[in-house]
């Protein structure tokens, strides 16, 4: 084990603490929808100023700055519209600093990976640890050149971040910089635009609790009524009383639908979003709210009827039964999933493959154990160097998603999800694993080893099996037996245990009721194993 990295205990992961529900806004009018847009316009620019304050203020900011903020938007909008823009601003400026952190991280894991490869000679062979010298001197003075500069931007990004500048495009940078390459994206000016002006609106609003059915700013009655609260220089607009407008249309929830109505009937706080999408040209209504932490099973119980294990690949989960003693019952099973085409299409084949696993896992009324993976370091082209398939591999396994949906719906079955250190589950299980499952109807590959090495370590038993000793060394004289009591271990010289029947095929039923007792060879007194063996005592005087 030396030099081996000591696996981290496995534990229980969480349930989801969030709900969240979508429904079409169906039979919209020509003016519901324009009220939409120009709704959506006018907070999506105070949502733009309002974040372009908070980041001029950086770590300075505190509960005054927040209070000036939202006085500064009530005038031009509401209180609680107010209240949910400065809110959704916060949680922006925190992600930003999130993957500033994360930018950060991997520019460092460059640098130290250049720098390394840079010291070693040229064309010097690598390990598996870690990579070896560049291959020609025509590549090592390019990534000497490439080292000056990640150290600069590794430099102007810890500058930003001890000063708290990040920089936030809302709308996402991706379909911001597609403005320049309309051609490359499929797109014209004019749809581009739509697109730009659709992702920068601000739709949102928080739920708060005691208030009629649980939203005063967006009101969904039980029935489907829908009425919004206009802002204050919108409020001509208004086609209701105190300043509301009325949609035409009723939203239906379908998923979870009897749920949301209890808790609006209790007038109990729950959040909504509108959103306009642009390529169906249709209008969503998405509903959210918290729900309170189930309180884990504990991992001893979780363990107590076995578990399945789980390998996560490219592009399909290995999946193995395990019963408790860590032994692989049944056959492998494999789940497939496609993850090319477009988000829709990769996001519904990940969500067919979990739920496949999840029946699976229920029908056996056991819990599922996934490795704890994170490639975050492992995708930057400095540490892999010209394996672009392997790097193209790697970014395109759902790992985080994976992992958040697993849970997430887990939890709506019941089923527990045990998280293991990742270490050398794939190495281990190929190595003790594949060969012993091999056989003429079963034909094992690595990944269902995995599975196998990812459930025996969440079930607390040690990967690796254990194996016989050389023959010469085996205490019956290169016989049968490979596992021998140790020398500590009480009563390994006492009388084997009696089992009715035939030990084998020569000894008769009722014979070698002392097959254990080991002092029959040299001691006195004892009868030996078979009595028609026994010689009688010679007499000692004539």
């Amino acid at each position: 084990m030396g030099g081996l990295r000591e696996p981290a205990a496995p534990f229980v992961a969480l349930g989801a603490s969030g709900v969240a529900i979508r429904a079409r806004l169906k039979h919209l009018t020509p003016e519901d929808v324009e009220v939409l847009r120009l709704v959506g316009d006018h907070l999506g620019k105070l949502a733009g100023r309002d974040l372009r304050a908070r980041c001029a203020a950086g770590l300075e900011h505190d509960m005054d700055a927040w209070a000036q903020r939202k006085r500064a938007l009530t005038g031009q909008s509401s209180s609680r519209w107010a209240g949910s823009i400065t809110r959704a601003t916060h949680d922006q400026w925190a992600l930003a600093r999130r993957a500033q952190a994360a930018q950060i991280q991997g520019l460092e894991a460059g640098v130290r990976t250049i720098a390394h490869r840079l010291s070693l000679p040229v064309g010097e062979a690598g390990t598996r640890r870690a990579p070896g010298g560049y291959r020609s001197r025509q590549e090592w003075h390019a990534k000497s050149r490439r080292l000056h500069v990640l150290a600069e931007r590794l430099e102007c990004e810890r500058a930003d971040r001890e000063i708290g500048r990040v920089r936030v495009v809302r709308g996402s940078k991706r379909l911001l910089n597609s403005r320049h390459h309309l051609e490359a994206a499929g797109l014209n000016e004019n749809a581009w635009r739509r697109q730009w002006e659709a992702s920068r609106r601000f739709f949102q609003a928080d739920g708060e609790s005691g208030r009629r059915f649980g939203n005063e700013t967006i009101r969904i009655s039980p029935d489907g009524e829908v009425s919004i609260k206009l802002p204050a220089p919108l409020a001509h607009l208004a086609n209701s009383k105190n300043g509301r407008y009325r949609l035409a249309c009723r939203v239906v929830f379908h998923h979870r639908g009897q749920e949301w109505t209890d808790r609006i009937a209790a007038n109990r706080s729950v959040a909504y979003r509108i959103h306009e999408d642009i390529h169906r040209r249709r209008w969503y209504l998405t509903a959210s709210w918290q729900i309170p932490l189930v309180r884990t099973v504990p991992l001893v119980q979780v363990r107590a009827g076995g578990l399945v294990g789980v390998d996560t690949n490219a592009d399909h989960l290995a999946v193995w039964r395990l019963d408790v003693h860590g032994n692989p019952v049944g056959r492998p099973h494999r789940f497939n999933y496609d993850l090319s085409g477009t988000a829709q299409h990769r996001d519904a084949q990940v969500r067919h493959a979990l739920i496949r696993l999840l029946h699976f896992a229920r029908r056996h009324g056991l819990a599922i154990a996934v490795e704890d993976l994170d490639f975050a370091a492992e995708k930057t082209r400095e540490k892999h160097g010209r394996r672009r398939r392997f790097r193209k591999l790697i970014s395109g396994m759902p790992v985080a998603r994976l992992r958040a949906r697993l849970v997430s719906m887990a939890a709506e079955l019941g089923i527990a999800v045990v998280v293991v250190d990742p270490s050398y589950t794939s190495r281990w299980g190929a190595q003790h694993w594949q060969k012993p499952l091999t056989n003429k109807n079963t034909k094992t590959t690595r990944h269902d080893a995995a599975a196998v090495a990812i459930g025996r370590r969440a079930l607390g038993h040690s990967i690796r099996r254990r194996t016989a000793p050389p023959r010469t060394h085996q205490s019956d004289g290169c016989g049968h037996r490979t596992v021998q009591a140790a020398p500590v271990a009480p009563g390994r010289e006492g009388t084997r245990p009696r089992i009715p029947g035939p030990r084998t095929r020569s000894v008769r039923a009722g014979y070698g009721a002392k097959a254990g007792n080991q002092r029959t060879q040299h001691r006195s007194g004892h009868a030996a194993e078979h009595a028609s063996w026994q010689q009688d005592p010679l007499p000692l005087s004539p």
